[in-house]
Parts: C-alpha cells; sequence; structure tokens
C-alpha cells in the first residue's frame, strides 16, 4: 500500500465510487471484467483505472482483467471500511436525523455509537435504528467513555469551530462537516470532509444553464 499523503485527493476521491461500482457488478453475479468494460461502465479510461489502481500495488492479471470480489474487498481495505470507527453525530435536527437514518455507517468503516443535540424537547428521542438523542452536555463524559475518532457536524454555522476545537481536545480526529461552515482546524492530524449540498445543486443548474441558455 502506498504511503500515507503519498496518493493525490483526486484518486482517494475515486476510491469510494470503485468501490459502489464493483459492489453492483457483484451484486448481478459478475465474477471478473476487464479494465476497459469497467472503463465503459463508470465513464473513466482504462489508463486512468489501471493507474488509480497502481497507487495501491496495482491488482489484476493480464489477460484475465479484475476478480470483482477481491478487488472490491482490497479497496474495502483501503477505504477502511472494515474497520468500523466509532462515531458520532451532533445536531439531532431534520438533517442529523436524516443521515442517522437513511446512511447505512456500518457498510462504509463507521459504527454510530451517539448522537447529540442541546434542544431540549427532542433529548431521549429515538433516532434510526434505536438511537436515542443525549444531550451535548453528556458529551465530555460520553467521549471520555467511547472514545469516537469521527464526528458528523449538522449544526448552526455560528456553532461549529467551537464544537469541533472541543471535539478535537475530547480525542476526535475527522469531521464530515453539513454546517455550511468551511471548518479549518488548526490541528496537522485532524481530517474534515466538508460537505456543501448547495454547492452540488447549483453545479448541476450551471449544466442545466449551458444546455438551456437565456433567450
Amino acid at each position: 500500500m502506498a504511503k500515507k499523503g503519498a496518493i493525490s485527493a483526486a484518486v482517494v476521491k475515486r476510491l469510494p465510487r470503485y468501490y459502489r461500482f464493483l459492489g453492483e457488478l457483484k451484486k448481478q453475479g459478475v465474477e471478473r471484467i476487464s479494465s476497459g468494460e469497467l472503463s465503459r461502465r463508470m465513464q473513466l479510461t482504462a489508463s486512468q483505472i489501471r493507474q488509480d489502481l497502481n497507487c495501491f500495488g496495482g491488482f489484476g492479471q493480464q489477460g484475465y482483467g479484475y476478480h470483482v470480489d477481491e478487488l472490491r474487498e482490497e479497496i474495502g481495505k483501503i477505504l477502511g471500511v472494515d474497520r468500523k470507527f466509532s462515531t458520532i453525530i451532533i445536531g439531532a435536527g431534520n438533517l442529523g436525523r436524516a443521515i442517522t437514518t437513511h446512511i447505512h455507517f456500518d457498510t462504509r468503516g463507521c459504527e454510530l455509537v451517539g448522537i447529540f443535540d442541546k434542544n431540549d424537547s427532542i433529548i431521549g428521542t429515538s433516532v434510526g435504528e434505536g438511537l436515542s438523542v443525549r444531550h451535548i452536555d453528556e458529551l465530555e463524559q460520553f467521549c471520555k467513555e467511547r472514545h469516537p475518532v469521527m464526528a458528523v457536524l449538522c449544526i448552526p454555522k455560528a456553532e461549529t469551530q467551537q464544537i469541533a476545537d472541543t471535539l478535537v481536545h475530547m480525542g476526535v480526529k475527522a469531521f464530515w462537516n453539513f454546517s455550511h461552515y468551511d471548518l479549518s482546524i488548526g490541528y496537522d492530524d485532524i481530517l474534515v470532509e466538508n460537505v456543501h449540498l448547495g454547492d452540488s445543486l447549483m453545479t448541476l443548474t450551471y449544466g442545466v444553464n449551458v444546455l438551456m441558455p437565456p433567450q
């Protein structure tokens, strides 16, 4: 496997897509696939696929292609989906509840162990598969006991940096941030994935605007 930091962000961004496509192929009963066929399905070039996978030592055999199940398993190990990193959600509003309910954390390398909010009216209510909303005041003690390493932030923009700093001091190492705030933590060993759903939508409207220019 490549050394930490040696892989470009673009390659890392494509790994979950490989994992997802290979999962679909596995469900369809496909046992092996060539880089050419995989490139056609994924709309990437075959050379791009080979270059990406060669970053991690290379997979597949000349004249055989890739064994779907084995390649998916190896990519899963690279992504860490077999590790089950302890994860918490901060914010049990509409977005936090939707993410808790509809994102299958357990198949994506995470074990969802807690969800927190400061709204007294929802404390103790159940979310997802029986996860009970805890008060944010319990966060410090919970972190001491369960040692979460990842946090999903579904909180107002103004609260994000303070909550993130607090969580870093409690041992959290990575953030999946939906707060509309570009989280920038001054720690070299903290990972942040800022998610802006509105930006994604505007990328789509740009495409529509090109297809249907104003008259």
